[in-house]
């Protein structure tokens, strides 16, 4: 197990923005990651995906290190935002704009 938190963290450490999910950004497998996926990219945001399929260790591993039970799951600069309900609702509020905007604008300053 400590072998899937090492690449967790590692996967959350290279990117601003990451997003656990079912399946890849260009061919989604489940309609909460595809849907995740359409408000990061309608937003513009820099971001990678760990397929959690590809990996049962790290798709297990996950839902401990967040203590949130199910994925996709969005972390931005490290922290974890939340799944794909919490997600739709920060972008329909208009708070999910400024925090992909400011880890985008703090990893292109670099």
């Amino acid at each position: 197990m400590s072998e899937a938190i090492e690449k967790i963290q590692s996967a959350i450490r290279g990117s601003k923005i990451t997003l656990f999910m079912k399946g890849s950004r260009s061919f989604p497998m489940c309609g909460f990651s595809a849907a995740t996926v359409q408000i990061l990219d309608q937003l513009g945001a820099q971001y990678q995906t760990v397929d959690v399929l590809q990996d049962p260790e790290v798709r297990e591993a996950i839902k401990r290190y967040s203590n949130w039970p199910t994925v996709p799951q969005l972390y931005i600069d490290g922290k974890f935002v939340g799944g794909a309900d919490i997600v739709r609702e920060l972008y329909e509020t208009g708070e999910l704009e400024p925090m992909v905007k400011a880890a985008t604008s703090a990893s292109a300053e670099k």
